[in-house]
């Protein structure tokens, strides 16, 4: 079974770049057809699909984020990673990594707060 760990710094300041990587481990990010995607849940709020990259490198941003957001992966490592530029208090929320939404990782919190 394909396990997933998120990463990052659980505080980050507003204005600045949440970064965090998902790990994957007992299966390779070039799988065909795998799509790795990065979900966030706000305090109370619903899921919201963040963006994905796929088998192939190809990334795609939700059309909300995507000014704000670069996804990328590192082969090598067997990692993909999320970028997310100027946050606010809003981006506040548990963020997930899934792979085509069958395996996800736990889950990080990421505060955004001075």
């Amino acid at each position: 079974q394909v396990q997933l760990q998120e990463s990052g710094p659980g505080l980050v300041q507003p204005s600045q770049t949440l970064s965090l990587t998902c790990t994957v481990s007992n299966g390779s990010i070039t799988t065909n057809r795998a799509y790795w995607i990065w979900i966030r849940q706000p305090p109370g709020k619903a899921l919201q699909w963040i963006g994905y990259i796929t088998y192939s490198g190809r990334a795609y941003a939700n059309l909300s984020l995507k000014s704000r957001t670069s996804i990328s992966r590192d082969t090598s490592k067997n990692q993909f990673t999320l970028q997310l530029r100027s946050v606010t208090p809003e981006d506040t929320a548990m963020y997930y990594c899934t792979r085509n939404f069958g395996d996800w990782g736990q889950g990080t919190h990421v505060t955004v707060s001075s």
